[in-house]
C-alpha cells in the first residue's frame, strides 16, 4: 500500500476520528481484496450525537455501541437485521459530516488487506445534475461489518463510476431465507443482498455481502435493450410476474439521478419483443453465475 489519507492506530475501545489526516506511507507487503458486509445500521438504530465534520468510528462492544448508537423502535419495514456478534465482528462507520442539503452519500466500496494492515476504500457523492434536492441539514454515513482485527485500519477516498445496475429474480410463492436472488452490479463491486422480501426493492434496507470485482456494470450495460434504456427514470412491467404461477426477473438501472424499474414475467408474453426476451435470459444466467 504506497498513498493512504489516513491511518487509525485502534483498539477495540476505539471510538471516532477525523478523515483529514496527513498522507502516510506504510509498506507491509502483498494485499489481497476481501468481502466483507453491509450494514443497514440506521434501519435499527439513531445516531445520537451526529458528527458536523468528517469522522469514522470503529465499534467493538455493546458498550461502545449503546455510547454512540440508540435502538429504534420502528425499523425499516423490510429490514431483517439482526445485532453485530462483537466476539467476533467489528462496525465500521463513516460519516460525512454535516450537508445542507439532500443528494449527498458516502460509500465503502472495497477492503484490501495485508499482513499488517487493512485498507477501506470509500467515495463520497455529491447532487447530481438533474436531481430534485432539497435545503435541510443531512448527515451521510455508511456502515459495515467486519471480522475482529488488531491490524491498523487505514482510509482512502477514491473515484468511482456512481452509476449501478440491480438485477434479480423474484417470486411471491418463494418461501425460506434468502430464495429470492438480488445483485447489485457496480464497476468496483458486486453486492448480495441478503433476506430480499417479495416486492420489498428498497435495497438500503438489507444487509448485502460486498466482493471486489472490476467492471461489472459498464460490462452488463451493453445488453441494456434500447427500448429499455429509453424508460430512463420510468418504471414498466413486462407480463405478469406477480401472478401465482410465473414469477419474474428484476432490473434496475441508476443512471446519475434517474432510476428505471424494470419487471419481466418469467413467461415469454405478447408485450416482450425479442430484445427483451434475450434480456430476460441475460439477466437469468447473470444471476446463475453468481449464485
Amino acid at each position: 500500500m504506497k498513498k493512504l489519507m489516513l491511518s487509525l492506530f485502534i483498539a477495540f475501545g476505539f471510538g471516532a476520528c477525523s478523515l483529514n489526516n496527513d498522507d502516510i506511507k506504510v509498506d507491509c507487503g502483498a494485499s489481497e481484496d476481501k468481502t466483507f458486509t453491509g450494514f443497514p445500521l440506521l434501519c435499527s438504530y439513531n445516531v445520537n450525537t451526529l458528527p458536523v465534520n468528517p469522522t469514522a468510528v470503529l465499534i467493538g462492544s455493546e458498550e461502545r455501541m449503546k455510547a454512540y448508537f440508540t435502538k429504534r423502535e420502528n425499523s425499516c419495514p423490510n429490514s431483517t437485521d439482526t445485532p453485530p456478534d462483537f466476539t467476533k465482528e467489528i462496525v465500521v462507520g463513516l460519516f460525512s459530516g454535516l450537508k445542507t442539503t439532500t443528494g449527498y452519500s458516502i460509500k465503502i466500496t472495497s477492503i484490501v488487506e495485508n499482513k499488517c494492515e487493512i485498507l477501506i476504500n470509500y467515495y463520497e457523492k455529491a447532487p447530481q445534475p438533474d436531481e430534485n434536492i432539497t435545503s435541510a441539514p443531512n448527515y451521510p454515513s455508511d456502515f459495515i461489518i467486519i471480522p475482529r482485527t488488531s491490524k491498523i485500519i487505514l482510509f482512502n477516498k477514491s473515484t468511482e463510476n456512481l452509476n449501478n445496475i440491480v438485477i434479480g429474480s423474484f417470486n411471491k410463492q418463494c418461501t425460506g431465507a434468502d430464495c429470492q436472488k438480488f445483485y447489485q452490479l457496480n464497476d468496483f463491486n458486486i453486492l448480495k443482498f441478503q433476506n430480499v422480501v417479495a416486492g420489498g426493492y428498497d435495497f438500503s434496507q438489507y444487509r448485502y455481502t460486498a466482493t471486489t470485482k472490476k467492471g461489472d456494470y459498464t460490462l452488463f450495460l451493453k445488453d441494456v435493450p434500447a427500448e429499455i434504456l429509453a424508460l430512463k427514470g420510468q418504471t414498466k412491467t413486462y407480463g405478469t410476474p406477480d401472478a401465482p404461477d410465473h414469477g419474474g426477473v428484476y432490473f434496475e438501472l441508476r443512471q446519475g439521478a434517474a432510476i428505471t424499474k424494470i419487471f419481466i414475467d418469467n413467461t415469454d408474453t405478447a408485450d416482450q419483443s425479442a430484445e427483451v426476451i434475450a434480456f430476460k435470459k441475460a439477466i437469468q444466467a447473470k444471476i446463475t453465475a453468481l449464485k
